[in-house]
């Protein structure tokens, strides 16, 4: 029961995680996008350091040889000269520039091979950013339009504004007419009195209308 219970909880938790992340999917984006310049630009500072740090060797290096190079002159004109005493001196000295030569040679192999790969690592996390940016982009036009397409299918599933403007216009388009509703009106009192019964015994061929038409004033003028 436990285990189900746990379970039910871990997918629980999935599940909400995953809605987040969906619901926040932009801002985790330029988030992550944010970290990464950052680990970029300190492996930036990390190369620069390596880079001045390999300089400072190779100048070092470059004064080993050069006062090798010197030393090894005045040896040999001290040795020509019968100064075995100074040569000696010279000699170990040049042994010791040549022993500290190749450690020094090998620290900047070192830092040549480190700064080799760290500026490929540089590159490819320069490329790598610009990539996420481009996606960034097209993720948000994305979302934009996905917020757009769902406003507007709200809008076509529930009452819209177009909806709403219809219907009052059949409301008032289809609203009885208060002047020909009451001329029916009193057609129907007429009826029940019998005030309008000659004219409609008229009408129906039985003696002369009792209406005076326009027709009968003209006929009377001319008389």
């Amino acid at each position: 029961m436990l285990s189900t219970f746990r379970t039910l909880f871990v997918g629980a938790n999935a599940r909400a995680e995953d809605r987040l992340r969906d619901v926040y999917a932009i801002e985790l984006i330029d988030q992550k996008i944010r970290e990464t310049e950052a680990q970029v630009q300190a492996a930036k500072g990390t190369l620069a350091s390596l880079i001045q740090r390999r300089r400072s060797e190779q100048k070092l290096l470059d004064m080993l040889h050069t006062r090798s190079e010197s030393l090894t002159e005045r040896a040999r004109a001290a040795i020509a000269a019968g100064r075995d005493e100074m040569a000696n001196e010279a000699a170990t000295a040049i042994a010791e520039m040549e022993n500290e030569t190749v450690v020094r040679q090998s620290t900047l192999d070192r830092l040549d091979t480190q700064a080799t790969r760290l500026r490929a690592s540089v590159e490819k996390g320069h490329r790598r950013v610009i990539d996420l940016k481009q996606g960034a982009l097209q993720a948000k036009a994305i979302r934009r339009e996905q917020t757009m397409q769902a406003g507007l299918n709200t809008t076509l599933k529930g009452v819209s504004s177009a909806d709403e403007a219809q219907d009052l216009i059949n409301k008032v388009v289809g609203k009885d007419d208060p002047l020909e509703q009451a001329e029916i009106l009193a057609d129907i009192n007429a009826g029940l009195d019998h005030s309008n019964l000659e004219d409609r015994m008229a009408d129906a061929g039985f003696g002369e209308s009792t209406k005076v038409t326009a027709r009968d004033v003209l006929d009377r003028l001319k008389d």
